[in-house]
């Protein structure tokens, strides 16, 4: 039998909009309803700020235009290793080039926990990775199948694939050729069994409260 599936917060606890995505107390509501990690997202602002936002702007201001005094309640990817790693599974998401020596320096810093994926939905940020240091965990993201195509020519650990492109054939490809597939975004009950029984190593889900509820018990069969 595989083991059972990490269970991953999309940006934390998404789908409890009492808290806002990317921050803390939605991280930490993530890990409270039982998730193995969190998944988060990263950006560039001027300095080498590592800028936790998915979005390329916060409110009025673009992030790759923000200056020191700007957008400074928002978290940066330090201050999410030091809370986080010893204690999850990290899937770091770079949306732009240009993070990749401060996110290796960044992780050479913090000590190591549960694990950690570096990942992309840009080719050339996981082949740059890759060429700086051949120990970082990578993966590509994908959502369409062109981009999927791609993942047997890439140096990766991780398809990170959307629910959408994932079939049990797929999960047995990657697994075949000695990699692992975490799927997103799966905020339905019958996708998580589905993906589950399929042997996927990840679910990704806003609905935290109900993935844990769902295949956590598999997860811990002694609580």
């Amino acid at each position: 039998m595989s083991d059972p599936p990490l269970l991953l917060g999309h940006r934390g606890a998404r789908a409890f909009h009492a808290f806002p995505e990317n921050t803390c107390p939605s991280f930490d509501l993530a890990l409270e309803h039982g998730c193995d990690g969190l998944e988060f997202d990263v950006r560039l602002a001027p300095g080498g700020r590592a800028l936790i936002c998915h979005d390329p702007r916060v409110g009025r201001i673009t992030v790759s235009r923000a200056t020191r005094r700007q957008l400074t309640d928002v978290l940066q990817l330090e201050e999410v290793l030091r809370r986080y790693r010893q204690r999850a599974f990290l899937d770091i998401e770079l949306k732009v080039r240009g993070l990749e020596s401060k996110v290796l320096t960044a992780l050479r810093q913090e000590p190591t926990g549960p694990g950690y994926v570096v990942s992309s939905f840009i080719p050339d940020v996981v082949m740059e990775l890759e060429a700086r240091s051949a120990a970082v965990s990578l993966g590509i993201i994908c959502d369409k199948p062109t981009q999927l195509a791609r993942w047997r020519k890439l140096p990766i650990d991780y398809v990170i694939a959307h629910r959408s492109l994932v079939d049990h054939k797929l999960v047995r490809e990657v697994h075949g050729a000695g990699k692992k597939i975490l799927v997103w975004t799966v905020n339905n009950r019958e996708a998580m069994l589905r993906l589950s029984g399929w042997g996927v190593d990840g679910i990704i889900s806003d609905k935290t409260q109900l993935l844990v509820s769902t295949l956590g018990r598999s997860k811990n069969p002694d609580s």
